[in-house]
């Protein structure tokens, strides 16, 4: 496996979740780790976990829709670092509803967080990241490849996200640039919590996958030697609804 100690990683949605959980064990191979939320207490929390094994920890409290934001934690990183090796965008938001009734409000805000914000990061991040024959990852969702009722526009942010890493991919391959999608199923993390409170159903997230088992499922990829590239992956919990 390729060594990733060293290399200068950015993690989005890094405070709770999936990002949390990818942070941390990127963090336990020795990177400097750039974690990036709106939360800074939440953050702290993360960073003083990932102090005990990370070669550095910076943190970047910004709001991912707010363009002004992305701009100024590309200045921010280019001053304190330099450059960037792995962005990993694990940031995401999510309102159920049927097309009849969910508020178009909703749907703007859905796209800002899972499709404008992923799209204008990567932008401005990628000088950097080609120099550094880098990699980007991108946390989608089950959503992302099969829409069901009641998750219509979170399901199209997914599908609009899929669209943007495979068309990246073809663009930045030939520069040395590795892009990875990865479609978790149901995950125990707040979001998943909140979402079946909504579905009016009991939380156990002992039958969900762990953050901890995406996260393993990244790092693996991740590691790789260069002579090969996984473009996406699917995992589920192995105990079906």
């Amino acid at each position: 496996m390729a060594a990733l100690t060293d290399q200068v990683v950015v993690v989005t949605g890094a405070s709770s979740g999936i990002g949390k959980a990818i942070a941390l064990s990127l963090a336990a191979q020795g990177v400097t780790l750039c974690l990036v939320a709106r939360n800074l207490e939440a953050l702290e929390t993360v960073a003083e976990i990932a102090r005990a094994t990370a070669s550095q920890v910076l943190l970047y409290q910004i709001d991912l829709t707010v363009d002004e934001d992305i701009q100024q934690l590309k200045t921010r990183l280019e001053q304190d670092l330099g450059a960037v090796d792995l962005l990993i965008h694990s940031a995401g938001v999510i309102t159920l509803g049927q097309m009849k009734t969910a508020s178009l409000e909703d749907f703007d805000w859905q796209y800002r967080v899972n499709v404008r914000a992923p799209y204008a990061l990567t932008q401005a991040l990628l000088p950097m990241l080609t120099v550094r024959q880098g990699q980007i990852a991108f946390i989608n969702s089950t959503a992302g490849l099969n829409a069901r009722g009641g998750v219509g526009q979170y399901a199209a942010t997914k599908h609009a996200l899929k669209a943007i890493a495979d068309s990246l991919r073809e663009e930045v391959n030939a520069d040395g640039v590795r892009v990875l999608s990865i479609y978790p199923g149901r995950t125990a993390s707040p979001m998943q919590a909140a979402i079946v409170e909504t579905e009016g159903k009991t939380y156990h997230p002992e039958r969900l996958l762990q953050p901890e088992d995406v996260a393993n499922a990244v790092l693996n990829a991740l590691s790789l030697p260069r002579t090969a590239e996984v473009t996406d992956i699917n995992i589920r919990p192995l105990r079906k609804a």
